[in-house]
């Protein structure tokens, strides 16, 4: 059976629930790849033959988003900051102190802008209901903040990939394949670069911290 073959005998339906079953779990503060999920599913609706529509990832990427964070808000705001101190001695890796501290100063400082930019970083994004919720945030303006995040990452990423792999399809037809899996690589390559640029500023802000 050729890739193709095989990936006609996926259900659309099914792309979706996992578009948005992951990006909510990740969204309550389990890392993990959310994004990397929602690239492969954009790359995958570039393919007409599959019957997979970008939209409806996109809505999906969104409803997990939005939901995920709304729960992990919850959360937050019911266990407080000593829900990162339980976390970090689990998964000190992802909820140890200095990822705790710089994602909490971020927060204090920015308030409903870190909720919105942050679902563009990978670092910020599994802090931003539970943390938001830990600090109090006022509910309200959390929602808009984060609706409107978690949309614009969503639709954002989606149809950029989206339009990318046609693009690929097109020019390179005999090739495709090697087109879509360029556009991968470009996409996680620069989601690495962010990734190490956030923690860098995560360790100069632990080193400020301590100095002081």
């Amino acid at each position: 059976m050729s890739v193709d073959s095989l990936l006609q005998t996926i259900p659309p339906l099914l792309v979706y629930l996992i578009v948005g079953g992951v990006i909510g779990i990740e969204s309550l503060g389990i890392p993990l790849p959310g994004e990397i999920v929602l690239v492969s599913a954009a790359l995958l609706s570039s393919r007409h033959e599959l019957a997979v529509s970008p939209l409806w990832i996109a809505v999906a990427g969104s409803a997990g988003a939005i939901v995920g964070d709304s729960v992990g808000y919850a959360i937050g705001h019911r266990y407080g900051r000593s829900l990162f101190d339980r976390l970090g001695r689990r998964f000190p890796k992802h909820f140890g102190p200095r990822n705790v501290n710089f994602a909490e100063s971020v927060f204090t400082r920015w308030g409903v802008f870190a909720v919105f930019f942050g679902r563009f970083i990978a670092l910020l994004r599994i802090f931003s209901g539970p943390l938001a919720g830990a600090l109090k945030m006022h509910y309200p303006k959390f929602l808009a903040a984060n609706a409107l995040g978690g949309i614009t990452w969503a639709a954002g990423t989606t149809f950029a990939v989206y339009y990318l792999g046609v693009v690929a399809e097109t020019w390179l037809s005999r090739f495709s394949y090697i087109g879509l899996g360029l556009a991968v690589v470009a996409g996680l390559l620069i989601g690495v670069v962010i990734k190490r640029k956030t923690e860098k500023m995560a360790d100069k802000y632990a080193e400020e911290q301590g100095q002081a």
